[in-house]
């Protein structure tokens, strides 16, 4: 079973539960563009993980690389919480014993102008976050 939380939470559970771990699984060119969580100041990684739904397989493979106990907390992030359920489905079917959404994602929905960061998820609560080099 997966369970859904706010970003808010995420990072709150995160900063309580030394075993938990945060996944990204946003592409690349999003990272650069609005940033990754930072979680330095709870003295852990962010592990950017990309979904491809064609590479499910994939995917399975590199995540039980990144993490390798199946009792591993694992959180699952993405722009606004659609990749980020896929991927802790398949978490969970993979025998993840905690797997979790971050339903609001990293953005979260656009408002009422099309702009993302401005409802809810990481970004909008300002949540740290940093940008790769």
């Amino acid at each position: 079973m997966v369970d859904c939380i706010s970003a808010r939470e995420a990072w709150e559970r995160l900063g309580t539960d030394r075993d938990a771990v945060l996944i990204d699984v946003r592409m690349p060119n999003e990272w650069y563009t609005v940033g990754l969580p930072n979680l330095s100041s709870l003295d852990k990684d962010v592990i950017a993980l990309s979904w491809d739904p064609y590479d499910a397989a994939g995917f399975a493979q590199a995540l039980s690389e990144a993490v390798p106990s199946r009792k591993t907390p694992v959180f699952f992030l993405c722009r606004s919480g659609m990749r980020s359920q896929q991927t802790a489905e398949l978490a969970a079917h993979l025998g993840y014993e905690v797997s979790i959404n971050v339903v609001e994602g990293y953005e979260g929905p656009p408002d009422s102008t099309g702009q993302r960061g401005r409802v809810c998820g990481w970004q909008f609560q300002n949540l740290p976050r940093f940008f790769p080099t």
